[in-house]
């Protein structure tokens, strides 16, 4: 199963127990995030296309660790003019393990299961005075 999200203002496609490195996030490491915005859903049965989005469908992971990517010369040149600027950059990131993709079809059999093993049934007596 996987599933193409959009984050950060790009789009991924992620897979369960994937690392992704995404743009920097406003995450601390090791906590959980959420991606509700799904553009498409595909398992071997189907394929869902969302318009915008697939509803119902959210994709969990964890924050593994924050970091910088290579570093990239900027070198600008005037010719004639003697002017010569050298810059570096280098674009922080955020490095994601997908834990999850759930569909509304895996929430509702998670759901029912757990409905099934915590409900009890009680008799009680209507006491008439």
């Amino acid at each position: 199963m996987y599933a193409i999200i959009e984050a950060c203002g790009k789009q991924y496609k992620v897979v369960e127990g994937e690392t992704v490195f995404f743009e920097k996030l406003d995450a601390e490491e090791g906590k959980k995030v959420n991606f509700d915005k799904v553009i498409l859903v595909s398992d071997e049965k189907e394929v869902k296309v969302g318009n915008p989005y697939v509803k119902g469908v959210k994709v969990e992971g964890k924050v593994v660790s924050h970091g910088k990517g290579k570093k990239i010369i900027v070198f600008k040149m005037k010719p004639k003019k003697n002017e010569r600027t050298k810059q570096g950059h280098r674009q922080p990131y955020t490095k994601v393990e997908i834990t999850a993709i759930k569909t509304a079809t895996s929430a509702e059999k998670n759901e029912g299961a757990e409905k099934k093993t915590t409900t009890k049934k009680t008799a009680t007596k209507k006491v008439e005075a």
